[in-house]
């Protein structure tokens, strides 16, 4: 098979591609490396996404296996791809920040996009019944992906403020609309008339006052999405092992520290966050 051919060990295209008349079409791809020294983002949303919440039920506001499963799509993609210095999260998008000084294919925009977008989709699918057991997918999602670059840690720092400013604006938009639809028996078109021209302290002020409800009290994982980072983490392992002198194997327990991406849940748009983790934008991580 063709596949068979091109991975045959000592194949001609695990060296240089086979050298034929046909060959002048590979002029025809345009060079797409991006700048040196910036970081690339990925940003990947889910393709119409409202519609694909509805048929598999998600819960409203927010659905917690999907957010989960969103995360653990992404935390599969930062594992296969190791030049992902930190990722952020929220609803049906995820953006992935690839170091300045990543070589990993070239710096070439489709691969980064690609291999980003095809992992993160083929996990969704995976991953799918660990979250949703009583669910079945019904169809296959779609994901598409967008790659901007910014020169400097600045830049990088207000994309990413701009992305969780976003989910804070949707999330408390989303948490007074579903009230008033749920629990106070709006249609959507009347509770979209509702908080019509409503600033934050407006719906502040109807989830507290009609529902009882403290906004800052709202999980924080709603509020304020999902921060993935690396981080050495002890694990321990039990081994069996025969000592010395003795028949039969004994188990023992080990320590050994690795290097795992784990989920946060805080202010990223305040300079705490990047003092505590200053390894994230440091130049030669």
């Amino acid at each position: 098979s063709a596949i068979a051919a091109r991975c045959a060990p000592g194949s001609p295209r695990g060296l240089a591609m086979a050298k034929s008349k046909f060959e002048y079409v590979r002029d025809f791809e345009a060079d797409d490396t991006v700048l040196p020294n910036c970081w690339i983002v990925v940003r990947l949303d889910g393709r119409n996404f409202h519609r694909f919440s509805e048929q598999h039920e998600f819960k409203k506001p927010n659905d917690d296996r999907a957010l989960q499963l969103m995360t653990k799509c992404a935390q599969t993609v930062m594992q296969e791809l190791e030049d992902i210095a930190i990722a952020y999260g929220q609803s049906d998008e995820y953006s992935f920040v690839f170091k300045k000084k990543s070589r990993w294919f070239k710096r070439r925009a489709s691969k980064f996009m690609t291999h980003v977008v095809s992992q993160f989709s083929s996990s969704y699918v995976f991953y799918w019944k660990d979250y949703f057991k009583d669910q079945q997918l019904l169809y296959p999602p779609g994901f598409d992906g967008r790659i901007v670059l910014y020169p400097s840690n600045q830049n990088l720092k207000d994309y990413l403020s701009w992305r969780q400013a976003d989910c804070h604006i949707n999330n408390l938009y989303n948490t007074v609309f579903w009230m008033l639809v749920q629990r106070s028996g709006l249609t959507p078109v009347q509770a979209q008339e509702r908080l019509r021209g409503t600033l934050a302290g407006d719906k502040n002020e109807i989830l507290f006052s009609e529902f009882n409800i403290n906004y800052n009290n709202e999980p924080l994982m709603y509020r304020k999405g999902t921060v993935l980072i690396w981080q050495k983490v002890n694990e321990v392992i039990t081994k069996k092992i025969k000592l010395p002198k003795e028949e039969e194997e004994k188990e023992v327990e080990v320590t050994r520290t690795k290097t795992k991406v784990v989920p946060l849940h805080c202010d990223i748009i305040g300079d705490q966050f990047w003092e505590e983790y200053p390894e994230i934008l440091a130049e030669d991580s």
